[in-house]
């Protein structure tokens, strides 16, 4: 099976990419650094020349149910590793990210005031290469304390207006509550923003097991437009009640944490990935788990945070080729679940 290097070296090709730049990423680019896999040399050609072709078509792409507006099924996001580097001055990494998703037809990214220094160097960058109007932005509103607790609406609506000029565009494609803080309050600010033309889709988000009930509740009683959650192949909760609610409501899906923050690298660090992958064009460890979330059809757009070039590279050729059918995504699972916990 071709490498993940060889699979880059294709893609990165077929896109006309700038040499890859050197990574000072720590957590889940550290964890994933070699891929966790060392596939053997083989048919490279053939795959290589497979890859390249599908990043030339482009991404695979999604509707958002309320309007029917297409995404791209991978973007990017800018907690962990991203902001990490966001904090530094030197930021030429982040910079070849972007490039990278952009040529690749990737537009999705996301982001949130409390991701640190993500979201101002986030719309610095995107402003300096020309490619901010060009990015589907979600962003985030919270400013409930932690634990739970009422937010200052005045406080909520200074920090709308920081992103909006951290952004840098007169209209944010999507603003969701982070992690359902305070949504009595928080949320009327959003729908108002909306009806005002600032924001164009609303939603909320929840990264926290203990969330699972309260983000179906807000699906069940509010209008929203977009929800955020975690899913991965071997955190497939969402699976069970979110996902299935999300399709009944006409509510779009944005994924996090699709390689389980570190965990789904360290599950397989050392394993190669299995040749079976090729018949849903996976190349990498990172496109097996994101085809795996991908391939159901309720997922709107997966962000993965990264600050590597090359992994940016990696993740969006999940995006391209085919995707695992019912049949592909159990024996996906079967082979996850038998691997030691990490």
């Amino acid at each position: 099976m071709t490498t993940r290097r060889d699979w880059l070296k294709g893609t990165g090709a077929a896109a006309g990419m700038m040499a890859l730049a050197p990574g000072a990423a720590r957590g889940t680019d550290a964890a994933r650094s070699t891929d966790a896999a060392k596939a053997t040399d083989g048919a490279r050609g053939d795959e290589a020349a497979r890859g390249a072709a599908a990043a030339r078509a482009g991404p695979l792409t999604r509707a958002i149910p309320k309007t029917g507006e297409r995404l791209p099924i991978v973007g990017l996001g800018s907690s962990a590793t991203f902001s990490q580097v966001a904090r530094n001055e030197d930021v030429g990494a982040l910079r070849e990210v972007f490039a990278r998703m952009t040529a690749l037809g990737g537009t999705v990214f996301d982001t949130a005031p409390a991701y640190g220094a993500s979201e101002e160097v986030a719309g610095r960058i995107a402003q300096e290469l020309g490619i901010a109007r060009r990015l589907f932005w979600a962003t985030k509103l919270n400013v409930a304390p932690w634990g739970g607790g009422a937010a200052d609406p005045a406080a909520a609506r200074k920090q709308l207006e920081t992103s909006f000029g951290r952004i840098g565009k007169p209209v944010i494609d999507l603003i969701q509550v982070h992690n359902l803080g305070d949504l009595r309050t928080q949320l009327p600010i959003l729908r108002q923003a909306k009806e005002q033309g600032r924001v164009r889709y609303i939603g909320v988000t929840r990264t926290f097991e203990g969330q699972h009930d309260a983000l179906l509740r807000t699906m069940r009683s509010e209008p929203i437009d977009f929800i955020g959650t975690n899913y991965a192949i071997d955190d497939r909760d969402a699976e069970r009640t979110i996902l299935p609610l999300a399709r009944d409501r006409g509510i779009a899906v944005l994924v996090y944490a699709p390689f389980g923050r570190t965990r789904l690298w360290r599950r397989v660090a050392g394993r190669t990935v299995p040749e079976w992958a090729r018949e849903f064009d996976a190349h990498s460890w990172a496109q097996f788990f994101l085809k795996y979330v991908a391939s159901h059809p309720v997922v709107t757009s997966i962000t993965p945070a990264t600050s590597r070039p090359e992994n940016m590279t990696d993740n969006m050729g999940a995006a391209n080729g085919r995707l695992p059918d019912d049949a592909l995504r159990k024996r996906m699972i079967e082979l996850v679940d038998s691997l030691p916990a990490a």
